[in-house]
């Protein structure tokens, strides 16, 4: 198992085990990957405060040969935007953009230009309240990044149509922004 170094972004956690979680991070090198972090619920795990929903970190991942589930070997906190978890809009906003990236992009295919704007996306949620603006603006950047060149009102059609669903945080999200 070859030992790598990522700079990625956590979008979803799954319980596996009583201890164990199954991670999927979002990579500026990688693109989407998934880890196991065993032994993570633990309560003296040298994972415990680092794996939460929205931080930005350096991980060590063992690639597994046999399996697209890595292993998580080490995590340093460089971001935890923790200013996005203060407001329930924030908190919507940032899923609703996790979720997106989620569901449009593959396993294992390095998306630089889809992490940096994700970056920037929770950076602007760290200091400013979401508006719809700002909403369809991502979902422009992001349908752009995944080659779908389609107008910014047009943006999230275009994102609905490839998902054959709509993301269920966008409901939500919009209707608190317009409350």
């Amino acid at each position: 198992m070859a030992i790598e170094t990522l700079n990625a972004i956590l979008l979803r956690r799954i319980r596996f085990s009583e201890t164990s979680l199954i991670l999927t991070w979002f990579s500026q090198e990688a693109g989407k990957i998934k880890a196991i972090a065993k032994g993570a619920l633990r309560s003296k795990s040298t994972f415990a405060g680092k794996l939460d929903l929205f931080f930005k970190c350096e991980l060590s991942i063992a690639r597994s040969n046999k399996s697209e589930i890595h292993s998580l070997r080490e995590v340093v906190v460089c971001e935890p935007f923790l200013g996005i978890r203060s407001k329930y809009l924030n908190t919507l906003a940032g899923s609703y953009f996790m979720e997106l990236v989620e569901e449009t992009t593959e396993l294992e295919h390095a998306e630089p230009d889809i992490f940096d704007l994700l970056s920037r996306a929770l950076a602007f949620l760290e200091r400013e309240q979401p508006t719809l603006r700002a909403v369809t603006f991502f979902e422009a950047q992001l349908a752009k990044a995944l080659g779908m060149h389609a107008e910014e009102s047009e943006a999230s059609r275009h994102l609905t149509e490839s998902l054959s669903r709509t993301p269920r945080t966008r409901a939500a999200l919009l209707k608190e922004l317009k409350a």
